[in-house]
């Protein structure tokens, strides 16, 4: 099956998995989806993943991670580069997702990166999604 936008195919299943209450939710693998999934670890949203090699298609198996009450630790997220509308900042207009509490993941020319490595490093780049 071809996606126009695979990024935004990732995100709208985290979302529906979250909905549904799921502990994990499989994504096909890119490598730019591994390189989003290892921010969102990072900055500690997600609970773990693993890469899974299957035929004809490998995916990325993400642990999703719940509070004691039940509550996904993802509260949104949000694409917001998408094909049509190419969305790139420089380093001094890079965005702040609700005042810090949330992240921003950009492709710069180090990688895929998150919004306060890019501040860190002083760069800018295209702003791929939101996450609070």
């Amino acid at each position: 099956m071809s996606h126009t936008d695979p990024i935004a195919d990732m995100l709208t299943r985290i979302r529906n998995a979250i909905l549904s209450e799921k502990k994990t939710v499989p994504v096909p693998l890119s490598k730019i989806k591994l390189e989003i999934v290892k921010i969102l670890k990072s900055e500690g949203y997600i609970a773990g993943f693993k890469v899974e090699s299957g035929t004809p298609v490998s995916h990325i198996l993400i642990e999703l991670k719940y509070g004691p009450d039940k509550h996904s630790v993802i509260e949104g997220i949000k694409r917001i580069s998408t094909p049509g509308k190419r969305v790139y900042v420089g380093a001094d207009q890079l965005p702040k997702v609700l005042d810090g509490l949330g992240v921003a993941v950009l492709s710069t020319s180090a990688g895929i990166v998150s919004g306060r490595d890019c501040r860190t490093k002083n760069i800018g780049g295209e702003v791929l999604l939101h996450v609070w």
